[in-house]
């Protein structure tokens, strides 16, 4: 029996035996891959508007009464309590808050060290004729474990050695007087 390479190219080209197998080798990673990613960057975003969303009902709390004298934990606890939903919030929320200079305004600082940074939300301070209230940054840092963290955007996220992302949240206001 005589190899010939040209009657098995042709017999190789007619069979079309195995086709599905390779279009679904091929296309359902594909696939996949878009539906690990959407549903990770869904609750990503959902995350991200809770966490907003507490933040800034605490600090239009913060605004509003402004005959009281937040601490650190009173904030942290705000933010959790009206974020909704945030696994293990106390645990993983962060907090920085530090004043801002009004007059030589420059741009906010870019790294969030996500560390417990707190000063208090009414630093005591004397009324000087002409002097402008205190501006004030307040950082959020939370840490969650994302849903898919093998497959789709979860594995392109930054983690910490924990494998949780990092998701920052803040804003800026000016303590009102009393």
């Amino acid at each position: 029996m005589t190899f010939r390479p040209l009657s098995f190219l042709r017999r190789f080209r007619k069979d079309d035996t195995g086709n599905a197998t390779i279009e679904f080798a091929l296309a359902v990673p594909l696939v996949f891959f878009f539906f690990f990613s959407s549903v990770e960057l869904g609750m990503r975003q959902i995350y991200q508007m809770w966490l907003d969303r507490g933040l800034d009902m605490t600090v239009r709390l913060v605004r509003l009464n402004t005959g009281a004298n937040y601490t650190h934990e009173d904030l942290k606890g705000m933010i959790c309590e009206f974020s909704g939903n945030l696994a293990d919030c106390n645990e993983t929320l962060r907090l920085e808050m530090k004043p801002l200079a009004q007059r030589s305004f420059g741009p906010l600082p870019t790294e969030a060290d996500c560390v417990d940074v707190s000063q208090p939300v009414t630093p005591l301070r004397q009324f000087v004729h002409g002097a402008s209230h205190q501006l004030m940054l307040l950082r959020t840092c939370y840490k969650y474990k994302p849903v898919f963290p093998t497959a789709g955007l979860g594995a392109d996220f930054d983690k910490d050695g924990s494998g949780r992302v990092i998701m920052i949240s803040e804003t800026v206001f000016v303590q009102e007087p009393n």
